[in-house]
Parts: C-alpha cells; sequence; structure tokens
C-alpha cells in the first residue's frame, strides 16, 4: 500500500542510530513506521526493533509494514515517555539506541480528519490519543481568556497571543469554533492585513500550540529526558529529530547537561569531583536537511537533528 509519510534525514537517522547491527534499538515515535522500516532494514538477524505510538493508526500501519521483521520487532501503543515501563514488561533492561521523531506525520496532518492542519475544515482536535479526553476544541471554548493566551504565548511563542485570546472568546460567546478552519480564520483576522499573506501563515503558531497543551509534548519529552540514560547501554545511541525551538532547547540543554556533569563550585580551577560524562554529543552543532531533501520534502525544512552516545 502507499504510506502517508515521507521520514526526514532517514539516512543520517538511522545511520547514526544504527552502530551495532545485532542490537535492540527504539523508535519511540513509529507514526506509518517510514525510520523504522529503514532501521529494520539496517539489522541484523539477531537485531530487535521496539516500536511505540500513541495513536492507534500509526500502530497498525507500522504493524503491517514490518511485518517482515517477524518476531524480531514488537509494536507497541504506548507514549515514549513510559518507555521504562514499555521495556519492563518485554523483559528488557537496556537497548542500544533510542530514535525521536518529535514532528507531525504527513497523515495526521493530512488524512487524520483531526483538525492539525490549519489549512483544513475538520473538527478541533489535535489528539495523538484518542482516548485522551480532552480536545483543542474543549480548550479553545472553555479556557478563561488569560490561560489560552498564556499556551499561545509559552508553546507557540506567538506574539499576538492576547489579541487572538480575546477573538476566541469574542467569538464562542457567540458561538461554539467548531472547526480547523474556521479558528484559523478567526486568528488571521488578528493580523494586519498586509501580513496575513507573508511567510508563515499567521494561524501556525496557535495552532502548534494547542497542539502541544493537548497533548502535553513538553512534558512528555522533559520526563523521557530524565529517564533516558537509565534505559541506555554503553555507547547507545540517543537520535532526536526536533521541529521547534522549545523542542530543540530542552534537548540540547539536556545533552549539554550530560556531557558536562562536574558540579565543582565555579572558582575552582580545575574539576576535583571527577564526575562520569552520562553522555558524548556526536557533533555540537545541529544538523538540519539538505536543500535536496527539503525540494522533495518541503516539512524537513524545519527538522533540526541531535545525537549524543551514553558512555
Amino acid at each position: 500500500m502507499e504510506y502517508p509519510h515521507q521520514p526526514v534525514l532517514v539516512n543520517e537517522t538511522v545511520g547514526y542510530l544504527v552502530h551495532a547491527p545485532d542490537g535492540i534499538y527504539v523508535d519511540g515515535t513509529a507514526g506509518s513506521g517510514g525510520h523504522s522500516l529503514v532501521i529494520g532494514n539496517s539489522l541484523s538477524a539477531k537485531g530487535r526493533l521496539i516500536c511505540l505510538d500513541l495513536d492507534p493508526e500509526a500502530v497498525r500501519l507500522s504493524r503491517q509494514r514490518l511485518g517482515f521483521l517477524g518476531d524480531r520487532v514488537q509494536v507497541v501503543r504506548a507514549n515514549y515517555a513510559d518507555l521504562n515501563r514499555v521495556l519492563e514488561d518485554l523483559g528488557i533492561a537496556q537497548v542500544d539506541g533510542i530514535l525521536l521523531d518529535l514532528g507531525m506525520s504527513s497523515y495526521q496532518l493530512d488524512g487524520s480528519l483531526r483538525g492539525f492542519s490549519f489549512s483544513r475544515d475538520e473538527p478541533i482536535d489535535m489528539r495523538m490519543d484518542p482516548d485522551n479526553k480532552i480536545t483543542a476544541g474543549h480548550l479553545v471554548n472553555n479556557l478563561p481568556q488569560i490561560e489560552l493566551a498564556n499556551i499561545l504565548k509559552d508553546y507557540g511563542e506567538e506574539k499576538r497571543a492576547k489579541a487572538i485570546a480575546r477573538a476566541i472568546v469574542r467569538a464562542r460567546n457567540k458561538k461554539p469554533i467548531e472547526t480547523s478552519s474556521q479558528l484559523s480564520a478567526l486568528i488571521k483576522s488578528v493580523f494586519p492585513a498586509a501580513q496575513r499573506f507573508k511567510g508563515r501563515h499567521p494561524a501556525a503558531r496557535s495552532f502548534q500550540a494547542l497542539r502541544i497543551a493537548v497533548n502535553k509534548e513538553l512534558k512528555n519529552l522533559d520526563i523521557f529526558l530524565d529517564k533516558a540514560p537509565l534505559l541506555m547501554a554503553k555507547g547507545a545511541r540517543l537520535v532526536i529529530l526536533s521541529y521547534h525551538s522549545l523542542e530543540d532547547r530542552r534537548v540540547k540543554k539536556a545533552m549539554a547537561g550530560w556531557e558536562n556533569t562536574c558540579t565543582c563550585p565555579p572558582d575552582f580551577p580545575y574539576c576535583v569531583c571527577n564526575k562520569p560524562t552520562v553522555f558524548s554529543r556526536l557533533f555540537r552543532k545541529v544538523m538540519k536537511s539538505s536543500p535536496g531533501e527539503i525540494a522533495q520534502n518541503p516539512r524537513a525544512r524545519s527538522a533540526r537533528l541531535r545525537v549524543a552516545e551514553r558512555s
């Protein structure tokens, strides 16, 4: 069948991740299995792949796509923040590599009917996990104005957060805001006419913010980064693709902190605590997609790749 998502930086990502073909690897955000397929093809007959995703449709697609691996692959419906529990259930103490692709899949944007995209006319849902009781529509139509503005500012870095929240409250007082196209048009109306058709779509940051809030994306990333060192064997690689500064700053800070674990007072001339390094970054500067990849897949434009190796 035709799979709906084109993975980003796939050769670079899998090249850094799979350093031992007979190891155990985790794709914590499997989606429709794009990266997982290349990981699976890179493993030896002894290699093993664990795939996680919250979306039941993503789990179905990945199981179908990765069936050729037989019992060497397990596809589990779970949040990557709960990876420790998944591994414990599978009888695995530590793994040789973990991949997180924190972006939206093409299927979720274009075919899930959950209102992730501001360019489509769909219910304002935005849940990765359909069992989650809170939708983006609930937030839009029920949160107090100040809380709505804080979400748009904190998770979308939206400079017009207060004005957008005020416009949303004014509109919903007349009738509920029910579709992504209604919400998109409302947000767009807040911007001066000269900015509505220039550069990034005016609703992009607000949609990002609502999606992050509904799915607790930054909280899940923080939980995972706190657990990751305990789940990885010596020499294991942690490979993370992020797509906006809120995620990338967290990943960069965590990797830098793992690398520099010294607790000596800053006025000491040299380190005497001798605390071991937890991870070492394989490169300091973030890796981005090439112009050629961006031309073939415009969604690769915002991808940021960071890699660290367990010490």
